[in-house]
């Protein structure tokens, strides 16, 4: 028996005896104290007594996110690991500002996670602001945090990810991050009261990769502080009230890969901008004033995956322009003025896997035309018009089909038995989702 397998047997006399009589597991090697905390973590058998054999085991990483009963008391034994200490999430626990004063000896943190901690504010920020080996931190949906605990950050020149999604109290803060020019990643998605100007001292981290900024009161002349930032990749903007307008700022950014511009205040007008992001993958367009006219401009970005235009205006017609998007994977036509003959411009589109056509015009003879779509695995037909004859005439081709009304009973039992079999012949699974 190898070293590493007594290591094993005896982490599993500890896991099937009363845990808590052990004193101290800090004599064990590193990986195998950490690996019965974990297992003790997941198993949801840690409580505030079997914590105490933890003090001072030199571990890495403390997940507790969501774990029950944690609060101040047990930062004592979570800060004993000291520099060895690299990773904790403590999201949703009851920890409070004083609790945080721990960790000032940890210095070589990496990863901070508080999301959901509604007892730590401003002063208790203070009390990290010296961890500058930190590379992620994330503090959602707080309510104390204010653009003037936001100081803190300034110090952490590491920083790669901050996530501040729903903390609706920094307005003003964004100052703090104007020197972290490693940063990489920022959500601050919900906060309602960010403006144009909380977007001015981010023009400088040209490191941006992600940019999560949905449902704030940013407009087209804040994104105009975007243009230098080359490197980003993905930009949320839903609900924010843009216009197409602000495609002129982004018109620069080669590397942009996913934007998001649902539920915001676009039009055609403008919308010939589309066209010089030719690198998109993921376009989401979804519950905007948008017509056939706006289709024309993205016929050339040949690079897209998934389109979304849940919502908007278009027609069969409209349609014609996607026919060269040849890569599109996912396309999203809920609730469009889209009926069976424009479903002909996707019979080309042979990596087609998902297509959302629910509360559109489709009937019978528009399944026909995506009969020929073989990678299709996913179809949402929450339409009235579709018979059971309709729907079979796909089952030569598709997998897995999402179908959103009722069929009869003997429908239903041909139905799964033909993509059953259809499944047994590509050698996958088959599932059939009727609701």
């Amino acid at each position: 028996m190898t070293a590493s397998d007594k290591w094993t047997d005896l982490l599993d006399s500890f896991l099937l005896q009363d845990i808590d009589k052990y004193t101290t597991f800090s004599m064990l090697p590193r990986d195998i104290s950490q690996q019965i905390f974990n297992e003790l973590v997941f198993s949801q058998c840690l409580t505030d007594v079997s914590l105490q054999a933890f003090q001072d085991c030199a571990l890495q990483d403390i997940y507790l996110g969501e774990y029950p009963g944690v609060n101040d008391s047990w930062m004592d034994v979570i800060s004993s690991q000291g520099v060895s200490l690299l990773s904790v999430d403590l999201s949703g626990s009851e920890i409070t500002n004083s609790g945080l004063i721990h960790l000032k000896d940890c210095a070589n943190l990496q990863a901070l996670n508080f999301n959901y901690c509604d007892q730590i504010s401003d002063h208790g920020l203070k009390h990290i602001s010296g961890l500058s080996n930190l590379t992620t931190l994330s503090f959602r949906r707080n309510n104390a945090i204010t653009a003037q605990g936001m100081s803190a950050f300034s110090s952490l020149v590491n920083l790669v990810k901050l996530d501040l999604e729903r903390c609706p109290g920094i307005h003003g803060g964004l100052i703090h991050l104007k020197g972290l020019t490693k940063l990489e990643s920022l959500n601050i998605n919900m906060c309602h009261c960010i403006t144009d100007a909380d977007l001015k001292p981010l023009s400088g981290l040209t490191n941006l990769k992600g940019l999560e900024i949905s449902r704030s009161k940013v407009t087209d002349d804040g994104v105009a502080y975007l243009k230098g930032l080359h490197k980003l990749a993905l930009l949320n903007m839903e609900g924010c009230p843009v216009t197409a307008a602000c495609l002129e700022s982004l018109s620069d950014l080669r590397s942009l890969l996913s934007l998001n511009l649902n539920r915001s205040m676009l039009s055609d007008d403008g919308c010939e901008n589309f066209a010089r992001q030719e690198n998109l993958r993921v376009l989401n367009l979804g519950y905007n004033d948008l017509t056939d006219s706006c289709l024309v401009h993205l016929k050339g970005l040949t690079n897209l995956e998934s389109l979304n235009l849940d919502s908007c205006r278009i027609c069969d017609e409209g349609l014609a322009n996607l026919t060269g998007l040849r890569h599109l994977k996912c396309l999203e036509l809920s609730d469009t003025e889209i009926g069976s003959n424009g479903l002909r411009h996707l019979s080309g589109l042979a990596n087609l896997e998902s297509i959302n056509l629910s509360f559109t015009a489709v009937t019978d003879s528009g399944l026909r035309k995506l009969s020929a779509l073989s990678s299709l695995k996913s179809l949402n037909l929450d339409a009235r018009q579709i018979t059971d004859a309709g729907l079979a005439a796909l089952t030569s081709k598709c997998i897995l089909v999402d179908v959103a009304f009722p069929l009869s009973d003997n429908a239903y039992k041909a139905f799964k038995c033909m993509i059953c079999k259809r499944a047994f012949l590509f050698g996958v699974d088959a599932l059939i989702i009727f609701s």
